[in-house]
């Protein structure tokens, strides 16, 4: 399968140095903000936007969710994994995304806790990549949002053993029933469930731009905990 003709010229954005705010988090917030359609955009944006939108559904193709993040994670022996995961909050900590601690990626944070995050908004031809180290969220904190999970996913953390082999669907369900049996109230929290926080130490801006000439900007932290911004070569 040749896919060298699989071509777009990126328009629809530009990115300087004086766009950018002194803070990645904040940087990061604002084209989340946008992404997801609460920032205001000018009327040529939301136009582009709804006919890649309209172009996407005459297709059948489901945009992603605005929230879905690529996390790469590298065991004990330097094998790395990715998967996508759904980001649940940024704060001035990091991002957080939850998670089975006995899953793959669970298993890997645990053995080495270097981390990455890339987000992509084909909409707005932007990526970002986020590189850091990972903690657990306290146990309060994956509580406090696990009751808001609607009860079918509260369920689903107890039945599945996330990254382990499983006969068939059929045991799947039938431990998922059991559980609902067993749990006809409220759910409590599984105890290899919970969040992570990725701190980061470097966060990448990238905006697409014609003929291949993409704008990068690179955040890096510092000892003191400041942020150094430099522009990177496409």
């Amino acid at each position: 399968m040749n896919l060298g003709d699989f071509r777009e010229d990126y328009q629809r954005g530009a990115l300087d140095r004086a766009g950018l705010d002194a803070n990645p988090l904040a940087q990061f917030e604002s084209w989340f903000r946008e992404a997801t359609g609460d920032k205001s955009q000018s009327r040529w944006e939301k136009i582009a936007i709804a006919l890649y939108k309209l172009w996407s559904a005459i297709c059948n193709h489901r945009p992603a969710d605005s929230n879905a993040m690529t996390l790469a994670t590298v065991d004990k022996n330097g094998k790395p994994s990715t998967r996508t995961v759904l980001l649940k909050s940024v704060d001035t900590r990091g991002f957080i995304f939850f998670t089975n601690y006995g899953s793959r990626k669970g298993r890997e944070l645990a053995e080495n806790p270097s981390a990455a995050l890339t987000f992509f908004w084909p909409d707005l031809e932007r990526q970002i990549c986020v590189a850091g180290t990972v903690t657990k969220l306290p146990v309060a904190e994956s509580l406090a949002y696990f009751v808001t999970r609607p009860r079918g996913s509260q369920l689903a953390a107890w039945a599945s053993s996330q990254s382990e082999s499983v006969p068939d669907r059929a045991t799947l369900e039938a431990q998922w029933r059991e559980l609902e049996s067993r749990f006809p109230k409220s759910i409590p929290l599984p105890p290899n469930w919970g969040g992570f926080i990725l701190q980061p130490e470097r966060i990448e801006f990238w905006q697409g731009r014609p003929s291949r000439l993409h704008d990068r900007f690179n955040y890096a932290r510092a000892a003191d905990g400041s942020w150094k911004i430099e522009r990177l070569s496409p």
